[in-house]
């Protein structure tokens, strides 16, 4: 087979897969990388140098290497994405079966708590946060309002881990059970607070903070420690405060990774 028919093979490829509405845009090799490893359903994988990404792959994350290897395939890149990553990688991933997210979050009791986002506005804190989530263990990251949490700007900044745990959107209605701790100014200061395994920890918006509906939801308000004149910290930095209060994953899981 010519080059040429290879790559119009593997553009047709892509672009047959991509039509398939329940799946995502995997940009770069980190969040390719994390997908292998967490299990994700790859329909395509396609780079301009192969051997470049198998040898990148040796390099950083040497346990995806044999399964990067039957799947990549060359092609170009730059007709089938918007921006090509500097890692000159893309793939496309089916989206995990929202009941099975679902029941996860439904379950109780949990091992671990659930991060409620009520209504953020910025893509790239979100997916900031879900890789929070999916490195601390928790059980899923459920956003309430119009943002699209596997927006593919989120799956960008969150490095492909929402495979790593559970993603979803909620209402009001259908928040994961549990007892409710809201992340509030006045509320008591979460040095002095023992956060439960199968809390939902909620977060307000970057701009408005939480909504009044969910606030009197709450069943305890807590608060970050911050300096006075201070305004607010960041949606993430607040996630991962809380977070590491709570725990995290037990020391033998904990690591750096790559």
């Amino acid at each position: 087979m010519s080059d040429g028919q290879q790559a119009a093979d593997t553009v047709r490829a892509w672009r047959e897969a991509a039509a398939d509405d329940r799946v995502v845009l995997l940009d770069g090799f980190h969040a390719l990388k994390h997908a292998l490893r967490f299990g994700a359903e790859l329909r395509a994988v396609v780079a301009e140098d192969p051997e470049a990404v198998l040898a990148l792959a040796e390099d950083l994350a040497p346990d995806v290497r044999k399964d990067l290897a039957a799947l990549v395939r060359p092609g170009p890149l730059g007709e089938l994405v918007a921006r090509v990553h500097p890692t000159r990688v893309a793939a496309l991933a089916v989206r995990p079966d929202p009941a099975a997210g679902r029941a996860a979050l439904d379950r109780l009791p949990r091992s671990a708590p659930v991060v409620l986002l009520d209504n953020p506005r910025n893509l790239g804190n979100v997916g900031a946060v879900v890789r929070l989530a999916a490195g601390f263990g928790a059980t899923g990251v459920v956003t309430r309002g119009d943002l699209d949490p596997w927006h593919p700007n989120v799956v960008r900044a969150g490095a492909g881990l929402h495979y790593a745990t559970t993603v979803d959107r909620v209402t009001l209605d259908t928040l994961p059970p549990g007892p409710l701790y809201a992340l509030d100014p006045e509320g008591a200061d979460i040095r002095a607070v023992t956060l439960p395994d199968d809390a939902v920890l909620a977060f307000g918006s970057e701009r408005q903070g939480l909504s009044p509906e969910l606030r009197a939801r709450a069943d305890r308000l807590v608060s970050l420690p911050m300096r006075p004149q201070v305004s607010s910290y960041n949606l993430a930095t607040s996630v991962a405060m809380t977070l590491f209060h709570w725990g995290g994953p037990p020391a033998e899981d904990a690591g750096s990774g790559a």
